[in-house]
């Protein structure tokens, strides 16, 4: 009599579910490491816009500065904000000596981690509308508002 080798149904089924968890655990890593990265460009280029504001501020008398003013100084190259396709804007204090950082449209887990991060270049943070830097104000609606001031 002949001997069979081959496999079962029920252990073929068992290594596809066993390969379908390791891809579903592989693509969570991913989105979770995709997000920490675009927050750490962000950050870092929030970090370099108010640098050359500061800069900017400090040698043009404290003019009024806005989005426009830094692109015309060629502080930055474009208008494009921070976390990509989000409305953003720069508005400077009446007497120039502060000026703000304002992120429009951020969803709550990018309102979360910009509200919860210690940025050392900010005086204060606004989160929707409240000055204070604590999540709880973060909307789950995605249209959150984070406004970070430095002098």
């Amino acid at each position: 009599m002949k001997e069979q080798s081959g496999r079962s149904l029920i252990e073929m089924l068992g290594v596809l579910a066993l390969g379908g968890v390791i891809v579903a655990g592989a693509f969570s890593i991913y989105k979770t490491i995709d997000a920490r990265q675009k927050h750490f460009i962000a950050s870092e280029t929030l970090r370099d816009i108010a640098s050359k504001t500061q800069t900017l501020l400090k040698y043009s008398g404290y003019t009024p500065v806005s989005v426009d003013f830094l692109i015309k100084s060629g502080a930055i190259q474009n208008a494009k904000s921070p976390l990509g396709s989000h409305d953003w804007s720069i508005t400077s204090s009446f007497d120039g000596t502060e000026f703000s950082i304002n992120l429009n449209g951020l969803s709550f887990d990018e309102c979360t981690y910009f509200a919860t991060k210690k940025i050392d270049w900010t005086t204060h943070i606004s989160v929707n509308g409240y000055d204070s830097g604590d999540a709880s104000y973060c909307l789950k609606s995605g249209e959150n508002k984070i406004s970070f001031f430095a002098e």
